[in-house]
């Protein structure tokens, strides 16, 4: 679809492309909870926690354009016209998208539509689906005694264009983030074990992390097409496969059953921001 902007007028306003962090509404940064608070309009994706959905203006016009399996409620290309129509009739636009709008949010391919639509915006970055995942799981995705490195790749295994590098990230040092995985479980654990990854490698599926409903589902990498089919995983969830995922039991110190309801609004209101 070809960009329809104005021609013969500026855009009004401002794009504000903010990262939401993983769920957890008090992982959010404060430029992020600051810029959602003065918001006019906000685009919003489908892993967007309601807690933060909770925190944008009464008076400002809200749009669901999330993706989901299956679920989408709007094209790429929409949601690029979208953002190009508000910020010449919005003044505060915000793009709001879970975890970190440059890990895998496609947040660079809508910035390119802005600039060629002479558009201002501002990144806010978020903490990662896959940094917050790892964090609240108990697992810390690099250590000096079992990984040197980490890789976030997508799950998404159909491009054809640029085929999945299996023997790079087959590397027993490293550890592997796999986001939008679920449904390709089957064909990551075989592409991984082909090429030399042990089918006894730890791995864990870690689902709506950061939240009062987060799962964690562990194992071995052979293993991983039935951790991916257990009938009580809820979406979205992440992969961790490597070494680290050891360590998921000693370090585990998030009760999902404890967390409660944020104080955010009060204590930030407090501080004057």
């Amino acid at each position: 679809m070809e960009l329809v902007s104005m021609p013969g007028q500026q855009a009004k306003g401002k794009v504000w492309l903010v990262g939401a962090g993983p769920g957890d509404v008090e992982l959010l940064t404060l430029k992020a909870y600051r810029v959602i608070k003065q918001a006019d309009a906000v685009l919003y994706d489908a892993l967007v926690s309601q807690e933060i959905l909770d925190l944008i203006p009464a008076a400002a016009e809200k749009i669901a354009v999330g993706k989901r399996v299956g679920k989408h409620s709007a094209a790429q290309d929409e949601i690029n016209q979208l953002l190009v129509t508000k910020a010449y009739t919005r003044k505060n636009v915000v793009r709001l998208k879970g975890g970190d709008p440059f890990i895998f949010g496609r947040g660079g391919e809508e910035l390119q539509t802005l600039v060629k639509s002479d558009v201002e915006f501002e990144v806010v970055p978020g903490i990662t689906a896959a940094s917050g995942t790892a964090a609240y799981a108990g697992i810390p995705l690099t250590h000096r005694d079992y990984a040197q490195g980490v890789s976030f790749i997508t799950g998404h295994c159909q491009l054809e264009s640029r085929p999945m590098d299996w023997q790079g990230y087959a590397n027993s040092s490293n550890t592997l983030v796999v986001y939008m995985g679920i449904l390709n479980a089957n064909i990551i654990s075989e592409g991984l074990m082909s090429h030399g990854r042990h089918p006894d490698t730890p791995v864990a599926i870690v689902s709506k992390a950061t939240t009062a409903l987060q799962q964690r589902f562990i194992g071995k990498l052979s293993d991983l097409p039935q951790l991916a089919a257990d009938a009580a995983l809820e979406m979205p969830a992440l992969m961790i496969i490597g070494e680290v995922v050891e360590l998921a039991e000693t370090l585990n110190w998030f009760t999902p059953a404890s967390a409660t309801t944020s104080q955010i609004h009060s204590e930030i209101t407090a501080l004057g921001l």
